[in-house]
C-alpha cells in the first residue's frame, strides 16, 4: 500500500512557474517509480513524466518536454514537478502516481496508486 499526497497547485499567470510536491508513505520509497499525470476537463488523463527509483533517470510526455522537470528526494520520500513557462493549456488537475513496473512506465494502467490530485490553473 502506498499513500500519495500532492500539494503546490494554484493559480498562476501565463509564463509563470509552479512547483508541485508529492509526499509518499506506506512502502519503501526507493522500490517505486513515481510519475505525474494531468487531466484537463473533458480530456483523458495524460502522462506528464516520471522518475526512476533511484532518481537517476527521468522521462517525459511529448507535450511537456522542456519546461517541466521531475525530481525526487528519497530521504524525504517526496517527488517534485517543477513547471516553468506555463501556458493556459497546462491548466489541469495534476496527479502523482506510483508504479512497481520495471522500465519506464507511462500509461495510467502501469500505475498502482494515485494521489487525490491538485488543481493548476494558468490564466492568460
Amino acid at each position: 500500500q502506498v499513500q500519495l499526497v500532492e500539494s503546490g497547485g494554484g493559480l498562476v499567470q501565463a509564463g509563470g512557474s509552479l512547483r508541485l510536491s508529492c509526499a509518499a508513505s506506506g512502502r519503501t520509497f526507493t522500490s517505486i517509480n513515481l510519475g505525474w499525470f494531468r487531466q484537463a476537463p473533458g480530456a483523458e488523463r495524460e502522462f506528464v513524466g516520471a522518475v526512476s527509483r533511484s532518481g537517476g533517470s527521468t522521462y517525459y510526455g511529448d507535450s511537456v518536454k522542456g519546461p517541466f522537470t521531475i525530481s525526487r528526494d528519497n530521504p524525504k520520500n517526496t517527488v517534485f514537478l517543477q513547471m516553468n513557462s506555463l501556458k493556459p493549456e497546462d491548466t489541469a488537475v495534476y496527479y502523482c502516481a506510483a508504479s512497481f513496473k520495471m522500465g519506464f512506465p507511462s500509461r495510467t494502467s502501469d500505475y498502482d496508486y494515485w494521489g487525490q490530485g491538485t488543481q493548476v490553473t494558468v490564466s492568460s
